[in-house]
């Protein structure tokens, strides 16, 4: 293992200046409203801002076929014309799920954005939306890029967790991750079963991952398992110090 004494890296003063202000500018926005309607005007706004440089309105020109694909990301940018996949869960609570879809769409959106590679950013803006969707967020959080949630308020993060990129942590029923642990990239972790004689009926069951557990890159955690603290789940390469 080759050790670096080199300080990490970061953006421009100037730039850490505007990124600063942006998340807080959001957070403070999402603080001070919790309705899924405006949430999602600012999710709208800040969207169209990313994806078109401009603000949003403006009257849509829906003659020309043309304009057609324009016009499809203009809407799909703003969360109350986009359905996602756990709307349609039988479980869900359909309010507190509400309020956090637009967080979700923003999530997403941004990592799908040019700009949601960048890794000091991302980690950053990331950890902030995530205290207004999960269910408890410690300090020291690190969620890296492309991570996929689905309900957020059943999901919780001890402090000094670390979630590589690509994992989905599908939280139907429940997730909750000790201090210091570590999820490998593109690791799934599952709190629900399908009936294996009916794919339509499921079984919500609790997961918990321990504190300073290590899940391996591309391991599965299943529903119900209690990953015990400092236990490594996976496959994970030979010590070769």
């Amino acid at each position: 293992m080759v050790a670096s004494d080199s300080p990490a890296p970061r953006p421009t003063p100037e730039a850490e200046e505007i990124y600063r202000r942006w998340i807080q500018f959001l957070d403070d926005e999402f603080t001070r409203h919790s309705s899924a309607e405006r949430r999602g005007e600012i999710v709208r706004d800040q969207l169209c801002q990313l994806y078109l440089g401009r603000p949003a309105g403006g009257k849509l020109n829906l003659t020309l076929t043309s304009e057609l694909p324009g016009n499809v990301l203009s809407l799909s940018l703003d969360p109350q014309n986009v359905t996602l996949e756990a709307e349609h869960y039988a479980e869900v609570d359909r309010a507190r799920f509400a309020a956090r879809k637009p967080l979700l769409w923003f999530w997403r959106m941004f990592d799908r954005s040019a700009i949601g590679l960048n890794h000091w950013l991302g980690l950053r803006l990331r950890c902030m939306l995530a205290r207004h969707i999960c269910a408890h967020v410690g300090t020291g959080v690190k969620i890296c890029h492309g991570v996929e949630i689905i309900y957020g308020y059943n999901l919780a993060f001890g402090d000094n967790v670390t979630i590589r990129q690509g994992v989905l942590l599908n939280d139907r029923g429940g997730i909750a991750l000790g201090e210091s642990a570590i999820v490998g990239s593109y690791a799934r972790v599952f709190s629900h079963w399908h009936d294996p004689r009916d794919h339509n009926k499921v079984r919500l069951e609790a997961t918990s991952i321990g504190a300073r557990a290590h899940i391996a890159s591309h391991a599965i955690v299943l529903a119900g398992q209690n990953v015990a603290p400092d236990e490594q789940v996976g496959d994970f390469p030979d010590d070769r110090a």
